[in-house]
């Protein structure tokens, strides 16, 4: 019986060994899981902060860029007037010096001897009569030369005749959502290029989030800048919108374009609907803004009500296509339990997930059991066999029906839905344990163009899911 106790004993110890070797392990899994949840939220605090920071930096070197750039082109004069005037007083004194060993000698006539006194009348006036043929002559932009693509802007201009002391050109451009005259106050700044050594320049990389964009240019040589071009205004064609954050899930934190899960569950507060209807009540978003886009806006879900809710962790944009091509993209977490984004009909119940009804068509992804891409619409899934890209281009042709979705970085193909649309449609997301964000303002890609134009004559592959 002894032995027996001193096993129980044992037993008894090993087992309390067991659950605090347990414990030791459930207490290290938390460490991890809180270091790495603390260590997400602190690298969060800090991309707001670069991000506020580089919003900072942008503006403040605007505006050095434009004071530079003024303040160069008036002491540019000035240099170039002292310089001429310099020029013409020498002349002046060489002439002077003529004339009188020429009245020396008595062979002056009346015109030679009053030839020193209209150097001096003209020296007085430097501007009219001296600097005219060294100030570089005003370019003019060809309009029907500019391009407009891909997000990109060339522009194009020439001068009235060649001019060899050219040394370089400046070009100035801003965004405004009005054609013409610019008005006594702009919502957007003048960003400047300076250096360039042709007569074209391409910008790259533009967000097209207004109707048009203005240019001006200028030619300097190596003293003067000369006046700047008469203003040009492109238009941009782009498809924009924002999130409604009125429809979000209410497990879903919306901030302008990015979504984040967020497992709390808490209601929108106050204070951000009310920020978020001021915002677009703002010139910068005002009806006469967003009216002019061909899109047309959807109108604000009421909060509650409309919101999804349940296992509808959904959320849809602000404008509704019923014309036209549109293009837009999405970057997501990869490591997101569920992510889907495609389109949805006004009409997807607020309980509906998307591609669960035929009242939306979406690229889903999931990783809950095991990881996998699927093209959803009407609770038919069709499985793409292809490496998950981290961010999606969407492509919508509403009169052809067509709604394609691509590797927005290699602009590979990951699927197409041939449909029928009988109502207009919203660009709309959904996601659960992750995040996204989206980019709007694009204009569809060349390459997408032409892939859609070869495919437009084929037949669908994929028409069991529309």
């Amino acid at each position: 019986s002894h032995d027996q106790k001193i096993i129980t004993t044992l037993a008894l110890k090993n087992e309390e060994i067991q659950n605090f070797i347990c414990c030791l392990k459930q207490n290290l899994e938390n460490l991890e899981a809180n270091s790495n949840r603390v260590q997400e939220d602190l690298e969060s605090e800090f991309s707001s902060l670069h991000a506020v920071l580089d919003e900072l930096k942008e503006g403040m070197v605007t505006r050095i860029k434009q004071e530079r750039a003024s303040r160069t082109y008036e002491l540019q004069s000035q240099l170039s007037a002292c310089t001429k005037a310099l020029e013409s007083s020498e002349e002046l004194l060489e002439l002077a010096n003529q004339t009188l060993c020429s009245s020396e000698n008595d062979s002056f006539t009346q015109d030679s001897y009053y030839a020193p006194f209209y150097k001096i009348y003209r020296l007085r006036y430097p501007k009219s009569l001296f600097l005219s043929p060294l100030v570089p002559a005003t370019p003019e932009i060809n309009v029907a030369e500019c391009q407009v693509f891909d997000n990109t802007i060339t522009v194009v201009w020439t001068l009235p005749e060649p001019d060899s002391k050219i040394d370089h050109y400046i070009l100035e451009y801003r965004k405004t959502n009005h054609e013409g005259s610019p008005r006594a106050r702009e919502d957007y700044p003048w960003m400047v290029v300076e250096g360039i050594k042709e007569t074209e320049y391409t910008l790259t990389g533009l967000r097209f989030d207004t109707r048009y964009m203005t240019f001006r240019v200028m030619a300097c040589n190596k003293a003067v800048a000369g006046e700047f071009s008469e203003l040009v205004t492109l238009e941009t064609h782009a498809f924009v919108f924002k999130l409604d954050a009125g429809s979000a899930h209410q497990n879903l934190k919306v901030e302008d374009l990015s979504v984040e899960w967020d497992s709390s569950g808490g209601k929108v507060a106050v204070q951000d609907i009310r920020k978020e209807k001021n915002r677009t009540s703002s010139p910068m978003h005002s009806p006469a803004r967003t009216a002019m886009m061909s899109p047309k806006r959807a109108p604000s879900a009421r909060v509650g009500r409309d919101r999804f809710t349940a296992e509808s962790y959904t959320v849809l944009g602000d404008a509704m296509i019923d014309a036209g091509q549109h293009y837009w993209e999405v970057r997501f977490d990869k490591e997101s339990k569920v992510f889907a984004a495609g389109v949805a009909l006004r009409s997807l119940g607020r309980f509906d997930q998307l591609g669960k009804s035929n009242a939306s068509w979406c690229i889903h992804l999931n990783n809950w059991l095991q990881q996998s891409l699927t093209a959803k619409h009407n609770n038919k899934a069709r499985t793409l066999d292809c490496p998950i890209p981290d961010r999606i281009g969407i492509y919508c042709n509403y009169e052809e029906g067509t709604l394609s979705f691509y590797n927005s970085r290699t602009k590979t193909l990951l699927h197409t839905f041939r449909t029928k649309f009988k109502q207009p449609v919203i660009p709309a997301f959904m996601v659960w344990n992750g995040s996204f964000s989206v980019q709007t303002g694009l204009q569809v890609p060349s390459i997408v163009l032409c892939g859609q134009k070869r495919n437009s004559n084929t037949s669908s592959s994929n028409a069991s899911l529309t």
